[in-house]
């Protein structure tokens, strides 16, 4: 059993890696802004701004950050998960980061998608996600143990589908399915997660999570 704190806990990725940890016998603390709408059982859900989430991570086995640069956070994502990486590092904690689709490659040597032309809507919510990317594979310090993780492309509340117990794992070029989907639901996400920490298998490393 590993405990296991999740920033941006209350969210959808958050939610459904909490229901899956708890029920394999994790020990489980949420970190959110807000209460939850539907609180899951067995979590011990704690409350803050963003700056405060450092608190939760001491005795943890590991932390998985789940927040998204947007409304007031955009800009300001990336001192935040530094400073998570240091109190990880302190804390002898592995840190898992979700980050975004637009970090893969559609091919081995190709840019990335955030590199080519994205919806405005959404460009700088990528850029961000992806420069904590480029920060851990670059300068990230040698103490921290971590993993940048991408869904599929289609992957969110407005995909969210069932919990098959399948997926497959692949490294920074995006994987499609036979049809040419990229696809991923948010309790397969999280099964995949949460196999990672009870199987640590890509420490240091960009990998990527679809069927």
């Amino acid at each position: 059993m590993s405990t296991i704190a999740i920033i941006g806990g209350t969210g959808y990725t958050g939610t459904n890696l909490a229901t899956e940890a708890v029920a394999r016998g994790h020990r489980v603390t949420s970190f959110s802004r807000n209460p939850p709408a539907e609180a899951v059982g067995g979590v011990d859900y704690q409350h803050g701004t963003s700056s405060e989430a450092v608190r939760v991570v001491g005795g943890t086995d590991a932390v998985i950050a789940t927040l998204s640069p947007r409304g007031d956070s955009l800009g300001t994502l990336q001192d935040t998960y530094r400073a998570l990486a240091a109190a990880a590092i302190d804390a002898g904690s592995r840190l898992l980061v979700v980050g975004g689709y637009s970090s893969l490659r559609p091919a081995e040597g190709q840019p990335r998608f955030v590199e080519g032309e994205l919806d405005e809507r959404f460009a700088a919510e990528a850029q961000e996600m992806d420069a904590i990317r480029g920060w851990l594979v670059d300068n990230a310090p040698e103490g921290l143990n971590w993993t940048f993780v991408s869904p599929a492309g289609a992957y969110g509340a407005w995909a969210a589908g069932e919990r098959t117990g399948s997926y497959r794992l692949g490294g920074e070029v995006a994987l499609y399915d036979a049809d040419g989907k990229s696809e991923i639901s948010g309790p397969d996400f999280a099964v995949a997660l949460i196999d990672e920490i009870e199987q640590p298998a890509h420490e240091r490393e960009h990998i990527s999570v679809a069927y």
